[in-house]
């Protein structure tokens, strides 16, 4: 469905959740070294409770390594405080890419500079800075669904029926 990246991700109970989510939407995860935590940590685990090793993972060793591989294009958004695109504008299409920085600094500012139309942000009130790393993938990968609903149920059911 879509591609859920983390550059360098340093809390393991956002990444679990996140996980969770992106087994629950056929999304394949991203994560992108270095982390601030072992994939294998109890709380990485525990956040994503059994849904983890259902989980379509992919690691890379550095964010120069996986821009080569996915340069940032209009398949990519880069989620970001640092703009005004706001991120329900985004005309988002199954196999997008959607990244999320790390928890502390965000994406590299460079690369938002370069690239701003690229760039989204979720509308927030004026005494907050930034939202937690797992509601903020959750607000942005389920609006990007409803964008491409048609047929989400079906692929789902197959998808369940077939593990099952």
């Amino acid at each position: 469905m879509f591609n859920v990246v983390l550059v360098e991700p340093q809390i393991p109970q956002n990444t679990g959740t996140i996980g969770r989510l992106c087994v629950n939407l056929g999304a394949t995860l991203h994560l992108i070294k270095p982390l601030g935590f072992d994939i294998d940590d109890k709380a990485v685990k525990r956040a994503g409770l059994d849904y983890w090793k259902r989980l379509d993972l992919v690691v890379w060793e550095s964010f120069e390594e996986y821009l080569k591989a996915y340069p940032i294009g209009k398949n990519s958004y880069m989620a970001t405080t640092k703009t005004d695109n706001l991120y329900f504008n985004a005309p988002f299409k199954k196999g997008d890419h959607i990244l999320f920085g790390p928890e502390t600094r965000g994406i590299d500012e460079k690369l938002l500079l370069n690239n701003p139309n690229q760039c989204i942000t979720i509308p927030m009130g004026g005494e907050g800075r930034s939202l937690n790393l797992g509601i903020s993938v959750g607000v942005v990968v389920y609006d990007a669904l409803r964008q491409n609903y048609d047929g989400f149920n079906k692929i789902t059911i197959a998808n369940t029926l077939k593990d099952s």
